[in-house]
Parts: structure tokens; C-alpha cells; sequence
């Protein structure tokens, strides 16, 4: 039996029943969990011998905070991390764990035109800038970071869904908020060389055919029948599993 791929709304419900009172998990757990798997996901894919430079951009949500957990302990995995910033998070638990990071003496960029000048040297992407959540309009400066990762040719690896992506759609055409004339502009929308899908893969990325991992080994039994996930076998103390690339 296949595994479920699932809508946002059921995403959302999963991850409140985690975090419910019966569920027990708290928001940090969550997110240390989902960086563990994509750092190891990231290494699995791209070893530190040949893509040890790694460009963690972060965005301000949950999901830059499971980029943040990725790069301590991509650090820890002897490779060489730098976290760019188009917006930092506000909340306390995103303000810790870019401490954590900056405890480590990983750099930490928050200017475009460094980020840019960063990317030139470095081996490859970890995409952890918008979740399942994203809607467009893009703001500033969204737009400049998505054009700037989609026209380098460094692999990229993608948390959960791919940033400018529909949760439910896939990829679509993007486009930046009006200006004061009520233009838009487009933006190109990049497809990932990796995805790390985070708990259960999502209905957008279905057709993904590039290189598929799971990252969620903590999701309890009775959830997993309770919704039909049909959750793949983890290996040893692995805390990714791949699945089957789409053969064309």
C-alpha cells in the first residue's frame, strides 16, 4: 500500500493532535525532530567531501526554525553552514535557536546582496523559507531571494515543500504584490534537486520527481492507522526514509 500524500487542513490537524494535550509534543520537539531529518536527508544526498558549504536560507516561520535546527547540526555533521535571514522570526523559540546557531560561530547574513554574493560560494542550497501555509502575493524580499535561488545552478534541497509551491497544487505561477502603479511582476518558480518531506508527504509535491526523502519518525501508531498514512518502514536508526522516485 502506497503512502498518503495529504491536504493542508489534514497537515494542520496532524500537527495539532501532536501538539494536543493527549499528543504531548511540544512545539520544539517538533521542530528539532523535522531539522534532525532534513541535516540528515541533506547529508545522505550531498556528503560533506563534496558539498560541505552549505546555504541554509531561512525564512521567518516554523519553517526557518527547522532550517535554523538543520544548520546546528549540519555544523555538528562537520559541515560548514551559513544561515541567510530575508526576515528573521520574532518569536522567542525562533530568537533561541538563532542563538544556538550564533553560539557556533555559523554566519549569519540578513542583506540580499550578500546572500547573492554567498551563494557563489557555496556547494549547495537547504530551501527552508516558506511552508505549507505560503500564499502569494510575494513581498519584498521574497521575490529577489526565490529569483536569486532559482537562477544559481547549485543543487537544492527543499523542507517539506518546495518555497513558492502550492501545498496543494504544486507549482505555480508566482508573482509579486502591486505596486503603487497596481502592476505585479512574476517570478519563476525553481524545482528542487532534493525534497525532505516532514511527517507526511503533502498533495502538492505528488509528481515530485527528483530525489524523495521522509523525515518523521516520531509520528505515533494509533495516528498513522487513524488517518491512513501508511507511513514507510525507517531503517536502523535512521530518521529519514527515501521513497520510490516517479519513473517517467
Amino acid at each position: 500500500m502506497s503512502i498518503r500524500y495529504i491536504s493542508q487542513k489534514l497537515a494542520l490537524q496532524i500537527d495539532e493532535e501532536l501538539m494536543s494535550s493527549s499528543g504531548a509534543f511540544s512545539l520544539d520537539q517538533l521542530m528539532e525532530l523535522a531539522g534532525l531529518s532534513c541535516a540528515q536527508a541533506l547529508a545522505k544526498s550531498y556528503p560533506a567531501s563534496s558539498h560541505r558549504r552549505v546555504m541554509v536560507a531561512c525564512g521567518p516561520g516554523n519553517q526557518g526554525g527547522d532550517g535554523l535546527v538543520a544548520a546546528r547540526h549540519l555544523h555538528m555533521f562537520r559541515y560548514k553552514p551559513t544561515i541567510y535571514l530575508p526576515k528573521p522570526g520574532s518569536k522567542d523559540i525562533y530568537q533561541r535557536l538563532l542563538r544556538q546557531c550564533e553560539n557556533l560561530n555559523i554566519p549569519v547574513l540578513k542583506d540580499v546582496n550578500e546572500f547573492k554574493k554567498g551563494l557563489g560560494e557555496s556547494d549547495v542550497i537547504l530551501d527552508a523559507i516558506f511552508g505549507f501555509s505560503f500564499h502569494p502575493p510575494l513581498r519584498a524580499p521574497f521575490h529577489t531571494v526565490l529569483s536569486a535561488i532559482t537562477s544559481t545552478s547549485l543543487p537544492i534541497v527543499s523542507v517539506d515543500i518546495p518555497s513558492g509551491w502550492s501545498v496543494t497544487d504544486g507549482p505555480q505561477p508566482l508573482y509579486t504584490e502591486s505596486d503603487e502603479n497596481g502592476k505585479t511582476e512574476s517570478v519563476e518558480t525553481f524545482v528542487p534537486e532534493v525534497l525532505v518531506s516532514l511527517t507526511v508527504p503533502k498533495e502538492g509535491v505528488r509528481g515530485f520527481k527528483g530525489r524523495h526523502w521522509l523525515g518523521g519518525r516520531f509520528v505515533p501508531d494509533d495516528l498513522a492507522e487513524k488517518f491512513e498514512l501508511n507511513l514507510p518502514e525507517y531503517e536502523g536508526v535512521d530518521q529519514v526514509v527515501e521513497l520510490p522516485r516517479i519513473v517517467e
